[in-house]
């Protein structure tokens, strides 16, 4: 793993999306309802280094029940068991019990599970909503392998993955315990959503908020990645009792702002594309990342209605930098003060 150094990383306490966003990820999945649900049997195990059928490790007989012929334990024991299961890395037959748009469901020793969509092997891109609850709903009845990687007892969540179990695959604390920030790590970009990107760092995943994607503006992660894309990504920070992991793709190049007063002089003449007009401006983009507004006032001589009537996105433009702020990443530009130059 790859240790990079030089990086300002953020402290996690100012992120407010580090719990909220990732958490209504996971809402999200389960609000759209079971499809076709029916009671499973009881999971078995199999050895927690390997997922093959071949390998499988002893384990009591379940009974009718669901449970081992042993003494029934409390659903307080059962959380307990699951979040031993979840540090030992141990890996588990289920059958699929039920499916919703998100993902497919499964019961694991009296407790329902989930199994995300962007956390199976095989999973058809781009389906309607319809005929992703098709596809997912087809699986009802089927047996799959899976590791646990989440267990949270305060929400009633067993989050399992199919990816994860795949031979060759560590533990998620495994990894989650091994993780520094500044890590440079490779992964694989997993679902994406209007707030950002999931990546699998084989086992575990983390998340790119959109700001962390790119120094230019995204207006939709899809626009910078797609699903199951490899890529490399710098470790922000990590949240051990959440089991969260903040990832950057825009910290693996230098930033565009850095040192700007020493590229750039104020009343020099630049050249631009025009990225967003508003109604108090227009921004324009100097390189990558590196954009700067035209004030309204600044934009032509005399009276109009709209910055529109003056430039429009994709407009190549000639500004004068009248202002610049690195440390709050502002330049301020003047298409007014070059007309006639």
């Amino acid at each position: 793993m790859e240790r990079s150094s030089g990086q300002q990383l953020v402290p996690l306490d100012d992120r407010e999306w580090w719990t909220s966003l990732d958490e209504g990820y996971w809402q999200a999945l389960l609000q759209y309802g079971e499809v076709a649900p029916e009671s499973a049997p009881p999971v078995e195990f199999l050895d927690p280094l390997t997922g093959s059928d071949s390998e499988q490790a002893s384990a009591p007989a379940p009974d009718t029940d669901g449970q081992s012929n042993n003494e029934i334990p409390s659903e307080h024991d059962e959380w307990q068991v699951a979040q031993d299961a979840l540090e030992e890395g141990k890996i588990f037959r289920l059958k699929v019990s039920g499916a919703n748009r998100g993902g497919l469901l499964v019961n694991w020793n009296g407790l329902q599970g989930f199994v995300p969509a962007s956390h199976l092997q095989t999973m058809p891109r781009n389906l309607d909503p319809y005929g992703r609850v098709a596809e997912l709903s087809n699986r009802i009845g089927d047996s799959l392998v899976a590791r646990l990687i989440e267990v949270d007892p305060t929400q009633k969540r067993l989050v399992f993955s199919e990816r994860s179990a795949q031979a060759g695959s560590r533990p998620p604390l495994t990894i989650l315990n091994n993780l520094c920030p500044g890590d440079v790590c490779h992964g694989t970009v997993t679902n994406l959503t209007t707030f950002g990107a999931f990546v699998d760092l084989g086992g575990i995943e983390g998340l790119i908020h959109i700001s962390e994607l790119s120094w230019d503006r995204v207006q939709h992660p899809r626009d910078v990645l797609r699903p199951d894309q490899e890529i490399d990504v710098f470790v922000m920070g990590i949240n051990p009792e959440e089991k969260r992991i903040a990832l950057s793709l825009k910290r693996l190049r230098p930033d565009p702002w850095e040192d700007l007063e020493s590229r750039y002089e104020v009343g020099e003449l630049v050249d631009g594309t025009v990225t967003n007009v508003v109604n108090f401006g227009a921004f324009v983009r100097i390189q990558e990342g590196l954009e700067g507004l035209i004030h309204i006032t600044e934009l032509a001589e005399g009276s109009f209605m709209h910055p529109r009537n003056v430039v429009r996105e994709g407009d190549e433009v000639r500004v004068r930098i009248l202002n610049i702020d690195s440390a709050e990443h502002r330049m301020g530009l003047s298409l007014r003060q070059v007309q006639g130059v």
